[in-house]
């Protein structure tokens, strides 16, 4: 467990940095109770995490009504020490995801 939510984050914002290379990652200060902490972005795709120190750690009103919502409209996860790998591997595979191109039947590969 994390000693501090904060300084989970703080390794995490690295650790995204490392293994998406270019990509912005910005703390999220707003006035909506329960929007996700981190706000990632990587070439023409975001991403929204909400960061806990430990997998129990409470949950403030709104955060999983947000985090569902955001996760809808691209990609947001809960993220704390115990499901850190599996969330991040998730983001890289989103940021990666293979998708239709419009008017067409073939498939192509969006980095950019």
């Amino acid at each position: 467990m994390a000693k501090k939510e904060s300084e989970f984050q703080s390794n995490l914002i690295k650790e995204i940095k490392i293994r998406l290379p270019g990509c912005v990652v910005t703390k999220i200060e707003t006035y909506i109770q329960g929007f996700p902490d981190l706000l990632i972005l990587f070439k023409s795709k975001w991403a929204m995490l909400e960061c806990k120190r430990e997998e129990d750690a409470a949950r403030q009103p709104n955060q999983p009504y947000y985090v569902d919502l955001l996760n809808k409209m691209s990609f947001a996860s809960f993220i704390y020490p115990e499901n850190k790998e599996e969330v991040l591997s998730a983001l890289e595979q989103s940021f990666k995801s293979v998708r239709k191109t419009r008017g067409t039947q073939s498939e192509s590969i969006l980095l950019d």
